[in-house]
């Protein structure tokens, strides 16, 4: 049977974090502290051997990652494997929004005016419903496209072909942190407040299961 540790790290402070925008799947850069973010996740990580390495084509996450691969002192692979699979959700026309205001105009035509309203009422799931709804292209990703793109890419992990046991590093992003944990974590973690840039989550990947075994540390 299939076991994969996996190291999640939120990449490194943007920009487009400062601001409170959504970036989805657009690019801002790292700040200074977003840097700073990934060098202290490097060095968290720098003795843990990773025999696999993820994150999305997105400028913020293959910096974060590629920052903590050159510190890795535990003969880890040098390179990490990006695909679109582990984008972001993609928030269309709201790409680059301030985030109130589009989670707003989300939750508004249904009496709640926050994303953590629309959670806590209801899931992160229906936040991407409802956001798909307000936008008036209707490009933003809802909770069935979301999933069918992401699910991609844990399958990618898990038919890599690493050994049974293997360390993998995956850094990816805010919301889709809180979507793993709200779909995996059992409801044993708060999904309002999003994870810290450069912190650590923890899964474990099997054939048939994936369990949150840390989150936001």
């Amino acid at each position: 049977m299939t076991k994969l540790n996996l190291y999640l790290v939120r990449h490194g402070q943007t920009y487009f974090n400062i601001y409170n925008k959504l970036q989805g799947w657009s690019n801002s850069p790292l700040t200074a502290q977003g840097r700073d973010n990934a060098r202290q996740a490097g060095e968290r990580l720098r003795n843990v051997h990773f025999a696999g390495a993820f994150c999305s084509d997105t400028t913020r996450a293959m910096e974060t990652i590629q920052t903590i691969l050159d510190m890795n002192e535990a003969d880890s692979v040098k390179q990490p494997v990006t695909a679109p699979y582990f984008r972001e959700e993609f928030y269309g026309s709201y790409e680059g929004t301030n985030m109130d205001l589009a989670w707003y105009n989300a939750g508004a035509p249904h009496g709640l005016t926050n994303f953590h309203d629309i959670v806590t009422e209801h899931s992160i799931g229906t936040a991407k419903d409802w956001l798909k709804d307000a936008d008036p292209f209707h490009d933003a990703e809802n909770n069935q496209e979301y999933w069918e793109r992401v699910d991609k890419g844990i399958a990618l992990i898990k038919n890599a072909g690493l050994p049974d046991d293997s360390n993998v590093l995956w850094v990816s992003h805010g919301n889709t942190l809180l979507s793993l944990v709200e779909r995996f974590g059992g409801g044993k973690y708060d999904v309002t407040v999003r994870p810290a840039n450069g912190s650590l989550t923890r899964l474990l990947l099997t054939d048939d299961d994936i369990q949150v075994v840390a989150y936001n540390k």
